[in-house]
């Protein structure tokens, strides 16, 4: 019989044993260990008067049973936004051998996990608020969150009431219930990380990503960004201001409090990083699994670092998406049939590394990997702070270097909303990229398009010149696309595209049939050492005179 080592790691960016463990595929063995583990099926069903509570607890359960092992695994339907669980679990048992036993119900999962909680804590099914700070309590206390009707349950399994937050918040804004949580219990959580649990809020929530926050034991909250709630953005301030220097917040901003632009450019200017989504799942249990023995990260080069091409005078196109491609279309048919450069989220690395070692063994050689978004962590460049720059980026390129990454994507929307304004990067944020930046082959900038562009050193930066939604008739798209080929007469052009998550691979073939040429599709180093042989563009960065920030930061 194989002897086999658990490999335990201190983990540096949270300063818990958060390392993954490999196992031999012959050796049997017991509960703790994560040989053995459980796994779950969730519905879609999320509202709050009807699957929330019990997934809530669950979730809450989940992540003090994985506080010390890999013990529970939750699979999501397919339709939901982080598509790959099924995969992954698939991938847990094929790479990890882990042997699975499936949990149908909660009355199972409390039989089999209640021995690592003390009690509960009961939250407030009329203030949503009160779901974060009880969340906030089960990491502190070793508690499974449940609303009323549960306690029957929980109670039939031995568990006490540790607190009870019913009619506490009543009445109360979220700038006070929170400011009382903050007095309570942020002393006591990690300041290494903070749980922004945004997302949807109302009717429906979704906190998927919570078992990491309890877990982890962090602070919970989904304070606005929004200069129209200035109590609430104090608060946060304030938050951000005591975390660790480079800490990461987890989660997403609140729908309808805020929007993505405000909170990011928030956290950002504080140097730290932004890690979601709100509904990102079972990070409590992936974070246990280092990669598997003798695998090592191959990227799909199609040049080498010192390569020199040249431009032909045609279009040349290259496809890129990002938003994570756990979120994309990596399931979905067609992958494979077009050169796509996909930003991979780095710091899975460190909390996920199965998703990254599957999403690698899955590739296609049309499938090629770049950094991002905008460095260790999404974050806008133009706001991070002068003095954190060089750190924030040496961890990034640190992490490029795991996972032979040679192209990084930088997003800075400040001074836009949503997919449409000023997303440009000034000089000062250009020549910091440069800088930290010295072994890569490019830069790729913006999410709608763009106008930064530059070149150095045979390393140019180019940005997005098209941005393709999902919900744009592909006819439409290939007009657009079209236009954009005659309204830049100059040969060569460099036509950047970028792909919107959920866009489907084989609409994209057909539009690609529809270009008026010579348009040639190329892979995404292949398109940036092009650019950097025949400079038809022009250098540009953000226009001083061009808003900057939205008011209020």
């Amino acid at each position: 019989m194989n002897i086999f080592k658990r490999i335990t790691v201190l983990c540096s960016l949270l300063g818990l044993l958060t390392a993954p463990l490999t196992r031999a595929a012959d050796q049997p063995r017991g509960l703790n260990d994560g040989t053995n583990a459980w796994v779950m099926n969730f519905d879609l069903d999320w509202r709050k008067d009807s699957g929330l509570p019990e997934k809530a607890m669950l979730i809450s359960l989940q992540g003090l049973a994985n506080r010390t092992a890999p013990r529970l695994y939750i699979v999501h339907p397919p339709e939901f936004q982080w598509e790959i669980t099924g995969p992954l679990f698939e991938f847990y048992q094929r790479k990890h051998y882990i042997n699975f036993t499936e949990v149908k119900t909660a009355d199972e999962a409390l039989a089999l996990f209640s021995q690592y909680t003390k009690g509960y804590v009961i939250w407030d099914k009329a203030v949503g608020a009160s779901l974060n700070v009880a969340f906030t309590i089960a990491g502190l206390q070793d508690a499974v969150v449940v609303s009323e009707e549960l306690i029957p349950l929980v109670e039939k399994h031995g568990l006490k009431q540790l607190d009870d937050l019913r009619g506490r918040y009543t009445g109360k804004s979220d700038a006070e219930i929170y400011q009382d949580a903050y007095d309570k219990y942020w002393a006591q959580c990690t300041h290494e990380s903070v749980m922004l649990m945004g997302g949807h809020r109302g009717a429906v929530m979704m906190p998927g990503m919570a078992d990491w926050g309890v877990r982890q034991k962090m602070f919970f909250h989904d304070l606005s960004a929004n200069p129209e709630h200035p109590a609430e953005l104090a608060l946060e301030k304030k938050i951000f201001s005591e975390l660790t220097p480079g800490s990461i917040v987890f989660g997403w901003h609140p729908y309808g409090k805020d929007t993505e632009e405000q909170h990011t450019t928030l956290l950002s200017s504080y140097g730290l990083k932004m890690e979601g989504l709100h509904n990102l799942p079972n990070l409590s249990y992936n974070c246990q699994f280092t990669f598997t023995p003798g695998f090592k990260f191959t990227n799909n080069h199609r040049v080498a670092r010192d390569a020199q091409l040249t431009a032909e005078p045609k279009v040349y196109l290259a496809f890129v998406q990002s938003d994570s491609i756990g979120i994309g279309v990596w399931t979905k048919p067609g992958r494979g049939k077009l050169p796509f450069g996909w930003q991979v989220t780095m710091n899975w690395s460190k909390f996920s590394p199965a998703a990254l070692e599957y999403f690698h063994e899955s590739a296609t050689p049309n499938d090629y990997f770049i950094g991002g978004l905008s460095g260790p962590g999404y974050m806008y460049p133009n706001h991070i702070p002068a003095d954190r720059f060089p750190l924030l980026m040496a961890e990034a390129n640190e992490m490029m270097n795991l996972l032979d990454e040679r192209i990084m994507e930088i997003m800075d929307n400040s001074a836009a909303d949503g997919n449409v304004g000023n997303t440009d990067l000034t000089k000062e944020t250009v020549d910091r990229y440069y800088e930290a930046f010295p072994d890569v082959i490019g830069f790729i900038n913006g999410y709608g398009p763009a106008r930064t562009r530059d070149l150095r050193d045979t390393r140019p930066m180019i940005s997005y010149d098209y941005y393709i939604d999902p919900r744009r008739p592909r006819d439409a798209v290939a007009d657009d696309l079209n236009e954009l080929i005659s309204l830049n007469a100059k040969r060569p052009y460099f036509l950047l595209v970028h792909v919107r998550e959920s866009n489907d691979v084989n609409s994209l073939v057909e539009v690609t049939k529809q270009l008026e040429g010579p348009v040639e599709i190329v892979p995404i180093d292949v398109f940036l050492k092009l650019a950097a042989s025949n400079k038809t563009y022009t250098t540009r960065y953000q226009d001083p005179d061009e808003p900057k920030h939205f008011e209020g930061f």
